[in-house]
């Protein structure tokens, strides 16, 4: 690895904050800095992005922008973790990205109020080192991957709904989101929880998950789900992991 620079080396109150980190077999001082020199982006500050983007603040990611356009309701509150009554009306990614401050002042937080469109996605996603999708709009998650297709950046996306879940992560030339997923196949954007429903629990632990996946990517360069895709059944208590290839004939990840 090479040196860190002064600003950037782990002060003695990080040190004693990420300890029980540092502790670990396998996860030392150099995995901890790694953790606070990354840029991660997390696109959708909902159900799974409040849990994801909390618990890497909390571990030690150096920088965590936020992007989500919505404003926090009602119905939000039973399962988006970060937010309370008082908050109702407010923008989702300005409440997390204060709430995230207050819990790690070490962290530095930028909040978006806006939309990922094709018009503003490479300014925000070609300088990240990892982009973590967990917004619920098709149409949003195609453009992601998409977009770290085409600038070679890592994606890791998480979605949820009812009592399922997934997690599948892009690298380099590995399969895309739109190899298992193909857009034709996907004009239903009814399968969102705000229509089908979801239980409370079910995106906290795709989450915790992908924030998990996160951790190993960034701070050790591990990818156990580069070319494989994790199938939560939390109905039954189940987890599937399967492989896959890319698709010859994708629009996407072929045409680059």
């Amino acid at each position: 690895m090479d040196a860190i620079s002064p600003e950037l080396e782990l002060t003695d109150a990080e040190l004693h904050l990420y300890s029980r980190q540092i502790l670990l077999e396998g996860w030392d001082i150099e995995a901890q800095e790694r953790l606070k020199l990354s840029n991660v982006c997390i696109v959708g500050c909902g159900g799974i992005g409040c849990v994801l983007a909390e618990l890497l603040a909390r571990a030690g990611v150096g920088k965590i922008t936020l992007i989500d356009p919505d404003t926090i309701e009602m119905s939000n509150l039973q399962r988006q973790l970060a937010f309370t009554p008082e908050d109702l009306g407010f923008y989702k990614a300005e409440i997390l990205a204060k709430r995230l401050r207050q819990i790690n002042p070490h962290v530095r937080v930028e909040s978006i109020n806006q939309a990922l469109t094709t018009e503003n996605a490479t300014a925000l996603i070609q300088h990240q080192d990892l982009v973590l999708d967990g917004c619920d709009q098709f149409a949003i998650r195609y453009l992601v991957n998409q977009s770290c297709v085409k600038l070679n950046v890592p994606l890791l996306s998480a979605s949820a709904i009812g009592f399922q879940g997934q997690l599948f992560m892009l690298e380099g030339d590995s399969a895309c989101y739109a190899c298992l997923f193909p857009p034709e196949n996907q004009a239903d954007e009814s399968l969102r929880c705000a229509d089908s429903g979801v239980l409370a629990t079910t995106p906290n632990v795709m989450a915790s998950l992908q924030a998990h996946h996160a951790l190993l990517y960034l701070g050790l360069g591990k990818m156990p789900l580069r070319q494989n895709f994790l199938l939560w059944d939390g109905l039954n208590f189940k987890q599937r992991i399967l492989s896959f290839q890319k698709d010859t004939d994708c629009p996407v990840c072929q045409a680059r």
